[in-house]
């Protein structure tokens, strides 16, 4: 429903026998993903390259592959990083050689969109890697990033030193990154709780903090204990903007902890993360086109460059301690002994059968059972279609003071290392504020007695979009328990707002 001016109608329809989402989990079975990827139809962590920003300015060559949108077109299963061709293949590489990764570039000409019916929409996507950007982002594209994050999305900015201005166009990161995060119409008060810092650091070797639980420190991919700056920047943090900002590496002389000179540093916004390095040296893999000048920080001994840009890819995306299927062949290559490890985290004890826990997930029975839902929830109408069969649960969207409920308890398994709750969420609106949250979707987890244990998320008219958005939360914090996951959809007396739920999972393994 697109019509701002049209207000919800429900009624009902008659059961339709279709598959359900759990299907697309089924052996053997195909989809074709954004970018036109032929895959298994398995939970796969979508990250999209921006090369759209200059990104192969001047001895710049910050690009997984030569092939755009999709890199395995130039090698569809590439071993080593000169199979795909660019100074941040290794990167690439890596990371598709678990198999749990789709990855894309955004390329040269194009426009950072949400919402939108393009292939390379960051709707489409988890995670946005913005590597060393050269091009001011312009308005729309200032607006796209910071909803895509605000709804989920995992955003890794990677600045460089100030007067870098690879194009000389008058902007180089740390200005472009600056202005992303103060001049934009979604909230320009420092909404991450950090600014890059326009300095030129020649050379120096930042250190990781003590955080054993730390997923970005201590992921997947290997245990990080510092990085290598060779022409870089810091970052200032602002805790009093944003608490859940974090320093995780710092400069030499600079407190740890503190809220000058760190040169890694995460974040979040709304229901999405965020993490800033300082410097382009640190993914140059020393590979790429010809004639490009080069540097190898990803594999330099005096860093664990790779680790750090794969674990915290791995957390953006949702996918920080998931089950990965990385082995040691998935690794960067390096002689060094402080080369990077893919040795997957340890497995907590106890026993675990890979499920999808939900019952209905898709709503495709065509009542509610097992959710507990409010009257007409569960639609087949066709003002708000279904992101897959012919149902969801469309709350609120009346135009009317109306609170819509959709709930489902289930038991949590204790031994698993992933505990993965997912849904496709696409929120349409007749509200006009760009800054006013008039109506609101609450995500939340309760324990037995109906005691709010965790609001997840809070969604609400100023996260609408054209599409789908998919939304990912880790439950491990309650494995072994039985917990009810809940949805509450607000809306006041004017002006409607439809929150429309489809193929949600809670996935453990």
């Amino acid at each position: 429903m697109t019509d701002s001016a049209l207000l919800r109608s429900r009624f009902s329809a008659a059961v339709v026998a279709v598959a359900t989402s759990a299907a697309l989990v089924c052996a053997g079975a195909l989809v074709v993903a954004a970018g036109g990827h032929a895959q298994a139809a398995t939970v796969k962590h979508r990250v999209l390259f921006d090369a759209a920003h200059a990104e192969t300015a001047g001895n710049a060559d910050w690009i997984i592959s030569t092939s755009m949108p999709d890199p395995t077109k130039q090698n569809p299963a590439p071993s080593a990083e000169t199979d795909w061709t660019g100074a941040i293949s290794s990167w690439g590489v890596a990371l598709q050689k678990t198999g749990n990764y789709q990855l894309d570039t955004l390329p040269s000409g194009s426009a950072i969109t949400y919402g939108t019916s393009s292939a390379t929409d960051l709707a489409n996507f988890d995670e946005f890697v913005l590597p060393e950007p050269n091009i001011v982002l312009s308005a729309a594209e200032k607006t796209a990033l910071m909803k895509f994050v605000q709804n989920g999305g995992g955003l890794f900015l990677i600045s460089d030193h100030t007067n870098s201005d690879r194009n000389n166009d008058g902007w180089d990161s740390p200005a472009i990154i600056n202005d992303l995060m103060t001049n934009n119409s979604v909230d320009g008060t420092d909404p991450f709780g950090f600014s890059v810092d326009l300095k030129n650091i020649v050379n120096d070797y930042p250190t990781a903090i003590s955080a054993a639980s730390n997923p970005v420190l201590h992921g997947s991919f290997g245990a990080v204990t510092g990085s290598v700056i060779y022409n870089g920047t810091t970052e200032t943090l602002h805790p009093a903007d944003n608490p859940n900002v974090k320093g995780l590496l710092y400069t030499t002389g600079s407190t740890a902890g503190g809220t000058a000179g760190a040169f890694f540093a995460t974040s979040t916004f709304g229901s999405g993360r965020v993490a800033i390095w300082g410097d382009s040296s640190t993914i140059d893999d020393g590979t790429g086109e010809s004639g490009k000048s080069l540097h190898d920080g990803w594999n330099d001994p005096k860093g664990t460059d790779a680790q750090l840009a794969l674990n915290a890819t791995e957390w953006l995306a949702g996918a920080a301690g998931s089950t990965s299927s990385s082995s040691s062949s998935s690794a960067p290559s390096s002689s060094s002994s402080s080369a990077p490890s893919s040795t997957p985290s340890s497995t907590p004890s106890g026993t675990c059968t890979a499920t999808q826990l939900l019952g209905n997930p898709g709503f495709e029975t065509g009542t509610a059972a097992p959710w507990t839902a409010s009257s007409g929830v569960i639609s087949n109408a066709g003002g708000e279609p279904a992101r897959t069969g012919s149902w969801d649960a469309w709350l609120d969207g009346f135009g009317t003071t109306t609170t819509d409920t959709l709930s489902q308890a289930l038991k949590l398994p204790a031994g698993c290392s992933a505990y993965r709750f997912g849904f496709w969420l696409h929120t349409d609106t007749a509200e006009t504020s760009t800054t006013k949250a008039y109506d609101t979707l609450k995500v939340q987890v309760l324990n037995g007695s109906g005691t709010v244990l965790s609001t997840l998320a809070t969604f609400s008219n100023l996260n609408a979009a054209a599409g789908y958005v998919q939304h990912t939360y880790d439950l491990s914090a309650y494995a072994g328990q039985t917990v009810t996951l809940k949805f509450t959809g607000a809306e006041d007396y004017v002006d409607q707002t439809s929150f429309v739920l489809d193929d949600t999972s809670v996935s453990v393994s």
